[in-house]
This record gives C-alpha cells, structure tokens and sequence, in this order.
C-alpha cells in the first residue's frame, strides 16, 4: 500500500499550504483538493516565480504529479477554465495531469449572485464572505438543488434540473435581492460551452485514488481554509461552507481513514485572519499594520489585508486534537526577525478563571494570557539547518513543540521553495 499524507491548516488560513503541499509533493504520486471552492488562494514560489492556484491542487508544478480534484470541491468552472488557460504556458501537460470528480457541485452564476444579496442583507452582521458563491452552492447541495458535474455532462438532465431549480433561486434573487434574474436559455448556452471544455478532465476521482494506493502510489491531500474556519469545528458563524479539518477530507475524496498515514498540520509562527470574527490575540493599530507589512498579509484571491496577531496555543492545540495531526510544519518564521520581545499566547482569561483549552463558542469572550520570550535580529534567509538559527528563534519553535505536543517536522524562513528547514 502506498503512503498517504494530509496536510491541514491549523488557524484560520493563509498558513502557507501550499508551500508545504509543494514540498511533499516531491515524493508523491497523486495530489488531491478535497473540500472548497476557488474562494482560497494557494500560492507557491517556485524558481524564483510565484504562481496563485484556486482549484487546481498546489503540487501540479512538480513533473509526472497527477492533480485530482475531489467530489467535496464545489467547482467554479469559468474559474477553473481560466486557471488552466494561465498556467498552460508553464505546464505543457496540464490537461492530462488533472482530474475532476463527476461528484464535484458547480458553482453557478446565480450563487455568486445570491452570495452578494446575503451578504448585502445581513449588514453590520455580513460575514465576510469572498463573494465566490461557495456557500450558497454549498447551501444547495444540502438542499439537494445542486448541479453536479456528471449533469453537466448530460444536457437533457441539465435542462431538466434548472427548469426545477433556477425558477427558485430567481426568485429569491428578484423579490428578495432585487437583482436580475437569470435567463435559462443563456444559462444553458454558457454552460453547453463550458461543459464541452471540461469534459476530457472529468472521471472517478475516488476509484483512482484507492486504486492507485492499494497499487503502492503515494497520495497527497490537500484541503483550502482550515480547522478554525471549518463550518462544524470553526468559530461559528464565522467559518466556511465546508468541512476543512480532516473531517472533509474522508467524505470529499471518499477514502477509508486507515489509509492515511500521516497528517501534518501548518501553522504560521504568529496568526492572521481575514474576514470577520472573534481573534483573541489580534494586534490592532500600528502593531497590527507592522506585522502585516512584514509578513505581506494580503489575501492572494482578494488582496484583503489581513488581521494580524501572535500565534494562539490553546487554539493550536484544539486544531490539533480536532484533526488527529502527528506533526507539524511551521511557517513564516522569518517574519519574526526584528522583534524584541515575541508574544506566545498560552491561555485565556474567562470571566472568572484562567482557560487552556478552547471553545469555539466562547473565542470571542476571553482575554489572552502571554508569556514573553526574547526575539532575534538575524536574517533567516539563508538558514537550512535548525541548529544554525538563532538561539531564541529554536526557542520559539521548541515552545511550540512542547506546548502542543507535536514534533515540528518542518520550518519555512522564506517565500521561495528552497529557504525549508527540515527537522
């Protein structure tokens, strides 16, 4: 049997996935997304290039890697086309390295849409969505109105959905929204078209993926978001549409959990969050705005600033309980270089007691309690071995290590691919 691997996000994304999945992607046969949409951004400097990806998985840059896209993936496929048509021109073989699931939902017009009127509609309580239409397709596939890319495939069974389901979700559009409703023949017409494109992409993802590691190949999963924005485990309502701990991962790629060997989870040396919700350890004003000016924390699909604030270990080590992890990779340590002191948030204070632990629907009630260790002023840059960082920077990273119980296996001091240091 081959060797799986998962790789998670431990805080409310951006951690730096993808760079991690490009890692491991060296020695693995298969890549697969399974959960989200195109609303995450997933970037990878490669060769002195950085390349953004939103559905394809983030290891199709390494020769040979077949990329598979799971049935928990909800599919934009304008979106996907697009994606394709950029990287075409540094990856010849694109087109016969990618599978998509017939399981996969589409992402309609109309859900981009009615992702707009929500939001519009909750005002001061909006969520902060990236307006992609992910959780209203997500809505619809629980409400069984979704369209499924095996439909797509069939035009007769396409028709016959959206004669029952756009009448629907006009509706709300107009009398609700008071936007445009969507023509069916138009609709039908742009989907025919885009249909047609994506037809050599699509098979039975499941079936190769178990079929490929009963047959000895090594597999790579790969989720979008992460655990603090996973819609059953997250800060509620403030989360995603999916499940995007590794609860999504059996359900979106349909694979036994006794196949996966090993999963890492990725943490960023501090945190950050984009969008709305409670964020214990945010730093506001200008030591927010240093922070993320040093760290570059823009959102790769909608340029958000991101809020910025130190690395949260109660929380760290609820992400890890909540999806089994057995290392982690930690990122972004270079960003720290200049600080005097670093914060490390070891616990809370509730309204009458200290906390260790946390609960999601509490988040937003407590106050952090830090411990302060000593910062360095060393370049990163140039480190590939752990015992030549500067003595506090092992101190931080031990610190995690032993306040979450989880061997670090890998450090990441820059953007590109190479600055790795492999414990």
């Amino acid at each position: 049997m081959g060797q799986s691997v998962a790789v998670v996000g431990l805080q409310w994304g951006d951690e730096g996935k993808a760079r991690v999945i490009d890692f491991l992607t060296e020695h693995s046969d298969y890549v697969v997304r399974f959960q989200g949409g195109a609303n995450a951004g997933h970037t990878v400097v490669a060769n002195g290039e950085k390349h953004v990806f939103h559905l394809i998985p983030s290891g199709v840059l390494h020769e040979g890697v077949n990329c598979l896209i799971g049935p928990g993936v909800v599919l934009d496929p304008w979106s996907f086309k697009e994606e394709v048509e950029h990287i075409k021109g540094t990856i010849a073989d694109i087109e016969k390295r990618i599978v998509i699931s017939s399981g996969c939902h589409l992402v309609m017009p109309y859900h981009r849409a009615l992702d707009g009127v929500y939001e519009s509609l909750k005002g001061d309580a909006k969520l902060g969505t990236t307006g992609r239409g992910i959780g209203p397709c997500y809505s619809d596939r629980a409400l069984r109105h979704g369209i499924r890319v095996a439909t797509l495939m069939d035009p007769e069974s396409l028709r016959g959905q959206l004669e029952t389901v756009l009448p629907i979700q006009n509706a709300i559009l107009t009398k609700v929204g008071g936007v445009e409703a969507i023509d069916l023949e138009q609709l039908l017409s742009d989907l025919h078209e885009i249909g047609e494109w994506i037809r050599p992409f699509v098979g039975d993802v499941p079936d190769t993926i178990n079929s490929g590691i009963d047959r000895g190949r090594s597999v790579l999963f790969e989720g979008a978001q992460s655990v603090m924005l996973d819609i059953d485990y997250g800060t509620y309502p403030f989360v995603t549409s999916s499940n995007s701990s590794m609860t999504g991962l059996f359900a979106g790629c349909g694979v036994n959990p006794s196949k996966v060997q090993e999963t890492w989870g990725v943490t960023k040396a501090y945190c950050t969050r984009v969008g709305e919700g409670p964020f214990p350890t945010e730093l506001l004003g200008e030591d927010g705005e240093e922070l993320r000016t040093k760290g570059g924390e823009f959102g790769a699909t909608t340029g958000r600033p991101r809020r910025c604030g130190w690395i949260d270990i109660p929380a760290l080590r609820y992400a890890i309980e909540s999806s089994a992890i057995t290392c982690l990779a930690v990122t972004k340590l270079d960003v720290l270089t200049g600080y005097e002191n670093i914060q490390v948030c070891t616990g809370y204070k509730g309204a009458s007691h200290r906390i260790y632990h946390m609960a999601p629907h509490r988040i937003g009630e407590v106050e952090p309690i830090y411990e302060t260790l000593p910062g360095w002023t060393e370049d990163l840059g140039d480190v590939r071995r752990f015992e030549d960082l500067p003595a506090n920077a092992q101190a931080l990273i031990r610190k995690i290590e032993s306040s979450s119980g989880v061997p670090v296996k890998l450090i990441t001091t820059g953007a590109s691919r190479e600055q790795s240091i492999i414990l």
